[in-house]
């Protein structure tokens, strides 16, 4: 590749043969093409690996693994793809979601109008209508207006404190777009985190530092399937104690960084007592 792509995409992947071409193929149907796809094997044994490279016969697509094909985890491998990226933006789109086509055309044009902004997220559609008899009906998470409105800039640390008073209005990885040096600016992923809350700790860094613009756009699918690492971590009994873990982390990283907003603080004391009093009932 010659030209400098505007947006790198970050698709890590596990043993993702399932739904991975999806995936793939919905990058490739962007209507904004100045992209490059950066696949990141984190130690797959299916033919997840073999899909990927297979992908690279596009040349805006390039696989990439750690050493020894070894798996470290989320965070270690959204870190790895960042070291390799040469976007000005990053977005991340899980091997089992999938885009519309117009998805990183509203993602580029909404940071473009907002340049204070270090990310940019929209509205999820939650997925059931893959499945012939879907469990549930498809409904949308309203993130992006649900206790705001929706189309604006949120500066710091409001949506911090927004998002510790609503668990449930936590951005999807996949409808979110990341200036690249806001991300560089706030450190990246935290590789402690290897299964969940890894974009949670990214967002609690960068919502306590730059503006966030949030529209009402639905910008992609998030599929909601017995494999997905939420539906494991609840099924193995650990998703309570990786919530408690990105809580305890919070805290520490809050106080570090100084922060005397009232309201946040208060937020932040309440949703940990929530937690804690679930886990003893439990």
């Amino acid at each position: 590749m010659t030209r400098q792509p505007v947006v790198s995409v970050v698709t890590i992947f596990l043993d993702a043969e399932r739904f991975f071409d999806e995936a793939i193929a919905s990058v490739l149907a962007q209507s904004f093409g100045n992209w490059e796809l950066l696949l990141v094997d984190d130690g797959s044994t299916d033919g997840s690996t073999a899909i990927a490279h297979a992908a690279t016969c596009d040349p805006r697509v390039r696989y990439l693994e750690h050493p020894d094909h070894a798996n470290h985890g989320m965070s270690a491998s959204r870190n790895l793809a960042l070291r390799h990226a040469r976007g000005r933006y990053i977005a991340m789109l899980d091997a089992d979601d999938v885009w519309f086509p117009e998805t990183l055309a509203r993602q580029v044009a909404a940071l473009r109008a907002h340049p204070e902004a270090g990310m940019a997220y929209g509205s999820t559609e939650f997925w059931w209508s893959w499945q012939a008899e879907p469990a549930k009906p498809d409904w949308i998470d309203w993130a992006g207006r649900k206790a705001w409105g929706g189309n604006t800039v949120i500066r710091p640390p409001e949506l911090m404190t927004l998002l510790l008073e609503d668990r449930g209005a936590v951005p999807s990885p996949c409808s979110v777009v990341y200036r690249a040096d806001a991300l560089q600016a706030v450190g990246g992923f935290e590789s402690e985190f290897r299964d969940l809350h890894e974009d949670q700790v990214v967002y609690a860094k960068l919502f306590l530092e730059w503006p966030v613009y949030a529209t009402e756009d639905v910008l992609a699918r998030y599929r909601q399937h017995d494999d997905q690492a939420c539906a494991r971590a609840q099924r193995a009994g650990t998703f309570a104690a990786s919530e408690r873990r990105f809580f305890a982390w919070l805290a520490t990283y809050v106080e570090g960084c100084g922060v005397e907003d009232e309201r946040l603080l208060a937020a932040l004391t309440s949703a940990s007592d929530v937690l804690a009093a679930t886990l003893a009932d439990a």
